[in-house]
């Protein structure tokens, strides 16, 4: 069985990786970075989503890495699974490739252990 501190470190590491792939991710999305262009056109959906879900991704992010308010990084989380399985559906529903489906999937599992392990922080 895992440490308090084993799991702080698991925690912490988990989620500065997450944070960090998000944050590029949402640049991505503010600055319309051309495979994001291309995918939103695959994906049959209007450009300017990209700086909505860019701006999101930022501010979700900003809330995990904050200590003082918890209902907030909930928020956050709900709407990363909220992404993370609009994106699966989106790539499965044009018949995109199935790592392009796979890929929201692994990241939402990873997400699902930083919020547990969070959650065992603060309990």
């Amino acid at each position: 069985m895992a440490t308090s501190k084993t799991n702080n470190i698991i925690y912490w590491v988990l989620l500065v990786l997450f944070a960090a792939f998000m944050l590029m991710d949402g640049i991505g999305g503010v600055t319309h970075a051309e495979e994001g262009i291309k995918s939103m056109k695959t994906l049959g959906y209007p450009v300017y989503v990209m700086t909505i879900l860019g701006v999101a991704k930022i501010l979700g992010v900003i809330v995990l890495l904050q200590p003082k308010f918890p209902i907030l990084k909930e928020w956050a989380y709900a709407g990363f699974t909220f992404n993370f399985i609009g994106a699966a559906i989106s790539w499965a529903f044009v018949g995109g490739p199935a790592l392009f489906i796979l890929i929201p999937l692994v990241m939402l599992a990873i997400m699902a252990c930083i919020y547990a392990l969070w959650k065992k922080r603060i309990a």
